[in-house]
């Protein structure tokens, strides 16, 4: 007989700006569980962004996350800034304005899945 499955769990909002997806891309980014850390992070890249941009940061950090959908992967630890808060700000703020390596991963990929559909009909 088998058990049941695990049931999935209610991903919380944060506490700073209320939001799920905050809360999800805090998570994403943890290593080693280490939660607060992550969120420290995350505030000061949201914070940065706010500087930068002169713009409401989640809005901003949404706009980023739309740009870079399915895969939602930031690639924000290759940068040469000094902090990783700086790293992630400047790689949301590209994403956002559709520049930067997560936005042409994403359309390489797009190209890749193209050209595969193009010879989807033969039969190797």
């Amino acid at each position: 007989m088998r058990r049941a499955g695990a049931a999935r769990r209610e991903v919380l909002p944060d506490p700073k700006y209320g939001s799920r997806l905050v809360a999800k891309f805090v998570n994403i980014m943890m290593i080693r569980g280490k939660k607060s850390t992550a969120e420290r992070i995350m505030y000061d890249a949201l914070a940065a962004i706010e500087d930068r941009a002169k713009q409401d940061a989640l809005k901003m950090f949404k706009t980023a996350i739309d740009n870079v959908k399915p895969a939602v992967e930031v690639k924000a630890r290759r940068r040469a800034e000094r902090s990783m808060a700086e790293k992630l700000s400047a790689e949301l703020l590209d994403a956002a304005n559709n520049r930067g390596t997560a936005v042409k991963k994403r359309e390489d990929t797009h190209k890749m899945a193209e050209a595969n559909k193009a010879f989807a009909h033969y039969r190797w």
